[in-house]
């Protein structure tokens, strides 16, 4: 089969969420709308980012443009290039995994803790987040992916509230917007659908039943769903991720 390498299917949104409180500076709105971009793949990986042609296309001083391609690098979405400025962060097939492998393990022990400790206000604001991811999931629209993308970081992350952990939380929104990067890419391929919504249904009504164990063994089968079809993808070499290396020069 031909090798091909995928692009980004369309332009989304470049906020992640509404801004309620109107409070965000132009560092924020910069450094949100190149991390989006980063992600969705309109920015592709490995690929040089121009102060000036940056500067000019957002509208925004160099100096507010460099800070927020700090934060990018404090998210390991842009490497620093020393005085040769700025590349966006490349994607592999061992990152994929790792980033996987991470998520599982901290995701599915902080379920664990969640369904344990959770109290009424925990079960009631899962499900208030659940209902809202289900109503945009069955079925995501084609021109909604972003609004999916939100709700269904909320979901995860109501899963985890029964149990409150400050740094749980900033690590895995990390993992997850670098799980989303790949997500992209994985839209679309052979053997891909999935009945994302029925997945969310078994992990809420096991954690709402109080059944931890069995919650977090759908939470660990629902993380790897995506990258085992991307994994497939590309060990069989019928697909190849922008700026990595051919399947076949990787495998052991």
């Amino acid at each position: 089969m031909a090798k091909r390498s995928f692009l980004p299917l369309r332009a989304l949104p470049a906020n992640d969420a509404p801004d309620t409180n109107g409070s965000r500076t132009l560092i924020e709105q910069t450094y949100a709308t190149l991390r989006d971009a980063i992600i969705e793949g309109r920015l592709a990986p490995g690929s040089k980012l121009r102060i000036e042609h940056l500067r000019v296309a957002h509208q925004v001083g160099a100096g507010t443009l460099r800070e927020a391609l700090t934060r990018l690098v404090s998210d390991a979405l842009v490497s620093a290039e020393g005085q040769r400025g700025f590349r966006v962060a490349p994607i592999a097939i061992e990152e994929l995994e790792d980033i996987t492998r991470l998520r599982v393990h901290i995701e599915t022990e902080a379920l664990r803790l969640s369904i344990r400790h959770g109290d009424a206000a925990w079960r009631n604001a899962l499900t208030a987040a659940y209902e809202a991811l289900s109503a945009e999931e069955r079925p995501i629209a084609p021109g909604r992916r972003r609004q999916w993308e939100v709700l269904n970081l909320r979901f995860h992350e109501a899963l985890l509230s029964g149990h409150a952990s400050p740094w749980t939380l900033h690590v895995l929104r990390l993992l997850s917007r670098h799980s989303e990067r790949y997500r992209s890419y994985a839209m679309g391929l052979p053997g891909s659908e999935r009945d994302v919504h029925a997945e969310h249904r078994e992990i809420y009504e096991l954690a709402i039943a109080g059944l931890e164990a069995r919650a977090a063994l759908a939470l660990e089968a629902h993380i790897w769903a995506t990258p085992h079809v991307l994994l497939r993808a590309l060990r069989e070499g019928t697909v190849v991720l922008p700026g990595s290396a051919p399947a076949a020069l990787r495998q052991a």
